[in-house]
């Protein structure tokens, strides 16, 4: 165990944490320069083009040290967006150390601060590199101080690289071995093993990614699950290398995979304990929770054949995704669909645009909601994710809504821009920070519903692509907050309804009806678009018939001639009304999320 070091990289998105590990998986030799691609770890098409690891994964690294000895590496490869924050504290759970990447160009930013806040939180040992030296904008030794005024890590010792060129990244693995703490742990103990990821595959079943923190795992063993109370006999156990490679036997303090053969990944959770049903460990390790979505929006296909096709989709992409859960719903407007629940908005571009690509379906995806608690007058408490199934609203006594704990990380100048911006989406301001010269970091509480609707690209665009943000869910509290309808041509279309806060009912509802107004299409009679909030009618347009020109044939003659011809007309589009129907497009059911532009 003494020539074992378990490590991670954490980084905010974009400062060469994935580069970093494919330097470290060349220089020692696990991968061939000749299968060496960029990006190595980020397996999905998703995660190159965004630049932004999605899905953590592991790799073993052998490399022979200055002093002669060989060691084994294992680098745990984290997930970098906020919405991912539980898959990052159970990957940061598997190690002893973390290694600390900083852009030289850009200095510490509100996603490394969380991420180091978790690792020093699971007592890692912390090891900053500063990256990118090589880039002309670079000011390695600012940044330097920086890290040192928050970590107290003196500033000429920290190394300096650049992934890209190759600079000074063997000085890296020298650091890992001299700096981190060996695993500790018993062999003779009954085994526990942290899962801290899984993946479905078609052949092997869910594969759990596994850190032993006591006692040794062979293939023959029967494994038992703690928190789902599974038993299963795995088909394989090993190491990645960096692809899957079988191993008789994995021992403690090692890193490796599980080939467990069960059929989706809800029964192998992240964060559970794995031992031995012959010789059961008395308690689980620490941690442990249930993953809960946050954001919830409907998801239609746009031609109704495609429904049983989007309802493999979802069940393939939860296979590999067990923070994704959906029902089916029906809507008046969109007829058969999933009401689907994501951990955060990036999540939900990320399952949206994997089934337009990877299933190839054309779906309509309806304004992201969040789920509230409703108090109704009687004393009995609802959990509701969709306006529709908002009771009427005499049988409410109050409406809940989840607060966040925002963290905004800003250059000063930017400071009062950013006040403006949250106190405008009704956040409260809590305390303030100066970790580094010029930077401040600004602590609010903010609901979730104003959190998730374009405020992070409202963030950037205010300041330039400097400021970055990190949340947690704080609690519930009651709002003052009302039902929002838009009904078209009479009829409420329940795709559109929103729960908005009553002071900004009227303004959100004037702003959806102008800009519905110029998406809806015009029919052969007169449309009428209406929001209304609290049983009344707030806002109205109507989008103008397309007319035909009845009278062209019609000249000379007796005024009643035409009057005639006006009538029969007026008579025909009244019965058009009866029967007729408005197409909505899609661009109608973003327009809810993009009010802040008018």
């Amino acid at each position: 165990m003494d020539h074992i070091r378990n490590f991670c990289i954490i980084a905010h998105i974009d400062h060469g944490k994935s580069t970093l590990a494919d330097r470290l998986l060349q220089i020692t030799g696990t991968i061939s320069d000749r299968d060496m691609t960029e990006q190595v770890l980020d397996n999905m098409d998703l995660e190159r083009e965004k630049g932004v690891t999605i899905k953590a994964s592991a790799v073993r690294m052998n490399y022979t040290a200055e002093d002669g000895k060989q060691y084994e590496l294992n680098l745990i490869d984290t997930p970098g967006h906020v919405d991912f924050n539980y898959e990052v504290s159970r990957a940061l759970a598997a190690c002893e150390g973390a290694l600390l990447v900083v852009d030289a160009t850009q200095g510490i930013e509100a996603q490394t601060l969380a991420n180091l806040y978790l690792a020093l939180d699971a007592n890692l040992t912390i090891l900053p590199v500063i990256n990118k030296i090589d880039l002309v904008s670079a000011r390695p030794d600012e940044v330097a101080q920086e890290i040192e005024d928050l970590l107290g890590i003196p500033a000429e010792s920290i190394l300096k690289i650049s992934a890209k060129a190759g600079i000074n990244v063997e000085q890296v693995l020298e650091r890992v071995v001299k700096e981190i703490a060996p695993p500790i742990g018993n062999e003779v103990e009954p085994l526990q093993a942290l899962i801290f990821d899984s993946h479905y595959d078609s052949y092997k079943g869910v594969i759990a990614y596994v850190r032993l923190m006591h006692g040794s795992l062979s293939a023959e063993d029967t494994i038992y699950l703690m928190a789902t109370k599974t038993a299963v006999k795995p088909v394989e156990v090993g190491i990645f290398a960096p692809d899957l490679k079988p191993v008789k036997r994995l021992n403690v303090g090692e890193v490796g995979y599980i080939a467990t053969g069960l059929k989706t990944v809800s029964e192998c959770r992240v964060g559970d304990t794995v031992t031995l049903v012959a010789q059961k460990a008395e308690n689980p390790l620490p941690g442990y929770q249930k993953v809960k979505p946050m954001v919830f929006a409907g998801i239609y296909p746009v031609e109704g054949e495609d429904y049983e096709n989007l309802r493999e989709a979802l069940e393939k992409l939860q296979l590999n995704d067990a923070s994704l859960v959906y029902e089916p719903e029906t809507s008046q407007a969109l007829n058969f669909g999933f009401r689907c629940g994501f951990l955060g908005l990036f999540h939900m571009e990320i399952i949206q645009e994997r089934l337009e690509r990877e299933y190839d379906l054309d779906i309509v995806v309806t304004a992201p909601s969040v789920e509230y608690q409703v108090i109704k007058r009687d004393g009995t408490k609802l959990v509701i994710d969709s306006p529709a199934q908002l009771p009427p609203e005499d049988d409410i006594e109050e409406i809940l809504e989840p607060w966040m704990k925002l963290q905004i990380f800003t250059p000063t100048d930017y400071y009062g821009t950013i006040m403006d911006l949250v106190i405008k989406r009704r956040g409260t301001f809590v305390e303030q920070d100066y970790p580094a010269p010029n930077r401040v970091q600004l602590s609010y509480e903010i609901p979730l519903s104003e959190l998730i609707v374009d405020f992070f690209d409202e963030l950037k665009s205010r300041t330039r692509g400097y400021a970055s943000m990190d949340y947690q869910f704080a609690d519930y509290r009651a709002g003052s907050l009302v039902k929002l309808e838009i009904l078209v041509d009479s009829e409420p279309v329940d795709a559109l309804a929103a729960i908005v806060h009553r002071d900004d009912a009227y303004h959100k509802g004037q702003a959806l009806v102008s800009r519905l107004k110029k998406l809806i299409p015009r029919q052969l009679y007169d449309v009428a678009i209406q929001a209304s909030s609290g049983g009344r009618i707030i806002s109205r347009a109507n989008v103008k018939a397309m007319r035909k020109d009845v009278l062209a044939k019609c000249y000379g003659g007796d005024i009643t001639r035409k009057k005639k011809l006006l009538e029969k007309q007026k008579r025909g589009k009244k019965r058009m009304k009866m029967v007729g129907n408005v197409e909505i497009p899609q661009e109608a059911f973003m327009a809810v999320l993009r009010l802040e532009d008018e």
